[in-house]
């Protein structure tokens, strides 16, 4: 689905901070098809955006800091980017970056909620965000797996406006009716060192055929192609630099939250 703007308080972006930019740049390329456009001015440090078509879905940075490991960082609309950090303190999260402007684009922030699960908060100016909407190549759905789900049902409503749906097997995040993410607990599927963390789903059009391609593209399946009850059928994908990603059938999720 094409929209003009994610609504406030969905995911807007996705972010790869990746220790091989070009290597990653290749691996996406070739997986979803995207083509890059790289910001040449020597303040955006090397950010790319990762296209569609003509349509932004993704970004993706070299690593920032020492140590930091290659990720997918997972970004949620608001309307003031100060005033949530704000929210996410009193809520009982941290705020792991303060906000600051970022070019003429918005205003940028990175939380941790109380469990660790690390996320940003963009407030737009000049870029509201993703475009496309679970549609091949686009994103689809966000994920947060954590040890502490009773905190996490806490703080999100509380911070972002959230609705949880707390089903028997899975609970989901929306906004008014529409649901865009879900949760699910660490506590007996993870090692025990394992970090709280926010997973991208992109929709593909065969889970099977893209899970395939990449692990010929270096990438390792952590979760084979998989059929969820009630759900659409799913992978889960560890890219050749680290960094974790989910996979699901394009159309068969929630409705995008955004504007049409």
């Amino acid at each position: 689905m094409k929209i003009d703007r994610p609504a406030i308080g969905a995911p807007c972006w996705v972010e790869l901070a990746t220790v091989e930019p070009d290597a990653s740049k290749v691996f996406y390329r070739e997986l979803f098809a995207w083509r890059t456009e790289t910001d040449l001015r020597p303040e955006a440090g090397g950010y790319t955006a990762l296209m569609l078509g003509a349509e932004p879905v993704a970004g993706l940075s070299p690593l920032r800091t020492s140590g930091q490991p290659t990720t997918w960082t997972v970004s949620f609309a608001v309307p003031d980017a100060d005033a949530a950090a704000q929210a996410v303190r009193a809520a009982g999260g941290r705020i792991l970056a303060e906000p600051v402007e970022v070019l003429d684009l918005g205003r940028f922030a990175v939380a941790a909620d109380p469990g660790g699960a690390a996320f940003a908060l963009w407030q737009a100016r000049a870029f509201n965000g993703t475009t496309l909407i679970d549609e091949p190549g686009s994103l689809g759905w966000v994920e947060l797996a954590t040890r502490d789900t009773a905190a996490a049902k806490e703080f999100y409503p509380r911070v972002l406006g959230w609705s949880v749906t707390v089903g028997e097997m899975y609970t989901q995040w929306g906004l008014p009716g529409r649901d865009f993410g879900g949760m699910t607990d660490m506590a007996d599927q993870f090692p025990a060192d394992a970090a709280p963390y926010w997973m991208p789903y992109f929709a593909v059009a065969d889970v099977d055929t893209t899970a395939e391609r990449a692990a010929v593209l270096g990438a390792t399946v952590v979760l084979p192609p998989t059929d969820v009850p009630d759900g659409p059928r799913l992978a889960v994908l560890r890219d050749p630099q680290g960094a974790v990603l989910g996979i699901h059938v394009a159309g068969t999720v929630a409705e995008p939250v955004g504007k049409p």
